[in-house]
């Protein structure tokens, strides 16, 4: 059983992103695992404001101190919002990963979210992986 924390209201891409549905859109970050497994995090490159995504589609950069990882958009659509704090402060990822959201997508098909997984299948799939 690992010690990483699951927000249980979030749907879970196995690329480590976390999803939560806000209207017609998704708020995406990454779970306590995936800031965990990449340690200090010095570095986010956000996308713009506008692009069109496909979910599965490599959509922001995150730099630690090991390395350089993509974050994948969990569902389609377009990025309405990023989270401009975490250009000045990247770290907030590693002390709030739930709450330092980095981008948000407004959604084309809510299908999509569904075949995320829920808290409990992401925990399991985390300790599959280790």
């Amino acid at each position: 059983m690992s010690s990483y924390h699951y927000e249980p209201n979030l749907k879970y891409a196995d690329t480590h992103e976390w999803a939560r549905q806000e209207d017609s859109q998704v708020v995406v970050g990454i779970s306590d695992a995936a800031q965990d497994m990449m340690s200090d995090i010095v570095f986010v490159e956000l996308p713009d404001v506008g692009l069109a995504v496909s979910a599965g589609e490599a959509v922001a950069v995150v730099e630690s101190v090991k390395a350089a990882e993509d974050i994948y958009a969990p569902v389609s659509g377009s990025v309405s919002a990023v989270n401009e704090e975490l250009n000045d402060t990247p770290e907030l990822v590693n002390t709030d990963p739930y709450g330092a959201w980095f981008l948000k997508i407004e959604v084309e098909d809510g299908a999509e979210l569904e075949k995320l997984m829920d808290a409990d299948a992401y925990s399991a799939f985390v300790d599959s992986q280790q």
